[in-house]
Parts: C-alpha cells; structure tokens; sequence
C-alpha cells in the first residue's frame, strides 16, 4: 500500500491537511502555508510524487494538463495565485471534478498602475532618452524631444472586468481621461462601473478609431489570440499608444512591429510577450522597431501584491480542504 501524503511529509501536524507547492512563492505566503498546512515544497523530492498523493496543490506557473489530471484521481482543488488558468486545463478539471481557485481581482490595482507607467514611458519616451543619456553619452537638447501628453485624452479600455475597472479609474482621477469601453461578454449597465464616468461601445473597431491610449485587458483564450493585429492597428491614430499588460498573443508581434517601423501608431509597451520571460535574442527586432518599452510580465510583482496574491489562494484552498463537504468525501 503506497504511503499516505502525511506519511511523507516530514514533522507533520495530523490535525493539520496537506498541500503541495508546487511553484516558487513569497517567503511570507509560504510561511503563511506553513501555519495552515503540512507543506511538501516543489524543491522537494516528495513533491514529485503529487499526483500519486496531492488532494491539494497550489501553482503559480505550472501546467497542469489532462495526463496530470488523470493521472491524479485524489485530487480535488488547484490554487492558483493569480487570475490567469491558460496554463490549467479547466476542461479537463470540470470532468474529473477538480476545483479551481484562482485570486481574480486582487492584483487589479498593480496592473493598473503598471498600465499606467507603461503609457507614460512611451509618451515621454522616458527609457530612450535615459538610455542614450547614460549608455550613449549623449547630450540631449530638450528642444528636440517631442513627446505626448496624456491629460485630457481618451483612453480605450478593452476588456471590463476588475482590472479594466481599475484603469478607468486610475486614468480618469489622473489625466482627466476620457474613457470609452469594449466588453463583449460584460451585461449591460454592470453595477460596479456606475460610478465611473465612461462611454461603451459595441465593437472594438469604435475603441481604436477615438482612443489616444488603447489598453488590453482580456483573458488569451482561442478569440482574443490576436486580437489586436494589421487590420486593427491601421484604424487607430498615428498618435495612439497601444498598451498590453494581460497575455501574449493577444496582441499581434509581427504586426505590431511593423506599424512601429511604419509609424501607423506612437508607440506601444508590453508587459507580456509570447515568449516569456522575453529575451534580446527573440525580441530585439520588436524592441529596436519603434517608440516601445517591454517588461518581463511584472505588473503584479510588488511584494505587496505577490503576498497578497498569494495569500488568497492559500486561504480559497484551505477553507475548501476544511469544509465539512470535503470532509465527507
């Protein structure tokens, strides 16, 4: 008879359940685990062994695929920190009956605020001009710089949900934005956006031909896959900011690339690529293209929104593994 999952875990607490980490945490969620779970950490070898014992895992970055699954008929709830479960087959999880808690909303105001610095570095080209300051050497006249102002302008917000929301607020409280949004799975008159001055269209097509900054913010799934490509690039102004700070391949990099090189927009910045992280070797002709800053999916990367990120699932995990439901199973 294969050993128990507190069977393997080292000075276990019996009255406390197990969880498997399978992925790299902040030290404080991961103590905050510990005061909740017996722990089995990813840098373990026990922890190769989850799909033979795990009930409960959380993960960060982590596929979890239909072989996975089937392979692990124990289990019965995945966190994951964070909103995104492109890497989670949910399909597969929905038939063995599998729960996910992901932590939606959490990191909206990070983002935001990332959204926010990513436009006003292209808009001022504040990268570039630092660079050939401090690696070229370069004595810059400001006479010859000309940059945007974003005050006053109209942000087009794709995607309505809690970071969308977020945006909306930032940029109207901020730069006295005008903020027009697309959504086409949002009902109408959502109750949480009743507060935010804003005007809603019903095709992406009106946001990129109005707005000064467009910002995406939907989930990648088989629809949005290259969503933003030649065709809508071309309807937006030459002076637009193109922002995308949700998940490669929603927006197109060849593309892209080329309505840089053309001058079709202003300018663009990225927080998630295709290939992440990204690298110099892939990226350096999309980064030399244009007006474009690029980050290495961080926009959620504050100590405090990593804990707090975190931290949710832990606690979505734990009162799902300590309910007299799960108990009875």
């Amino acid at each position: 008879m294969a050993p128990s999952a507190l069977d393997i875990v080292g000075n276990n607490n019996p009255s406390k359940p197990t969880l498997y980490i399978l992925s790299d945490f902040h030290e404080t969620s991961v103590k905050y685990a510990e005061s909740l779970f017996n722990c089995i950490h990813y840098d373990t070898p026990e922890a190769l062994k989850w799909r033979t014992h795990a009930t409960a895992i959380l993960v960060k970055d982590y596929y979890i695929t239909r072989a996975d699954l089937e392979a692990a008929p124990q289990l019965k709830i995945i966190g994951k920190q964070g909103v995104g479960i492109e890497k989670i087959d949910d399909v597969a999880c929905a038939e063995h009956n599998v729960k996910i808690y992901n932590t939606p909303g959490v990191n909206a105001g990070a983002v935001a605020e990332m959204t926010c610095a990513l436009a006003l570095s292209v808009a001022r080209q504040i990268p570039a001009l630092w660079l050939r300051q401090v690696v070229d050497g370069e004595k810059i006249r400001k006479e010859t710089i000309s940059g945007l102002l974003l005050t006053g302008k109209t942000i087009g917000i794709v995607g309505m949900g809690n970071i969308g929301r977020a945006v909306a607020r930032m940029f109207s409280a901020a730069f006295s934005a005008k903020v027009v949004v697309y959504d086409n799975y949002m009902p109408e008159n959502p109750p949480l956006w009743t507060d935010i001055p804003h005007t809603r269209v019903g095709s992406l097509d009106e946001v990129l031909k109005v707005a000064d900054v467009v910002t995406v913010h939907v989930p990648l799934t088989k629809e949005t896959n290259g969503l933003i490509s030649h065709k809508e690039l071309v309807l937006m102004k030459k002076t637009a900011i193109l922002i995308n700070t949700a998940r490669g391949g929603i927006v197109d990099e060849v593309a892209l690339e080329e309505a840089l090189r053309n001058g079709t927009i202003w300018g663009a910045g990225l927080d998630c690529h295709e290939q992440e992280p990204p690298t110099k070797e892939k990226y350096e002709s999309l980064w030399a293209s244009g007006n474009i800053v690029g980050m290495p999916h961080i926009a959620a990367a504050t100590d405090e929104t990593q804990v707090a990120t975190i931290n949710a699932a832990i606690d979505g995990v734990y009162r799902f593994v300590t309910s007299p439901s799960f108990k009875g199973t």
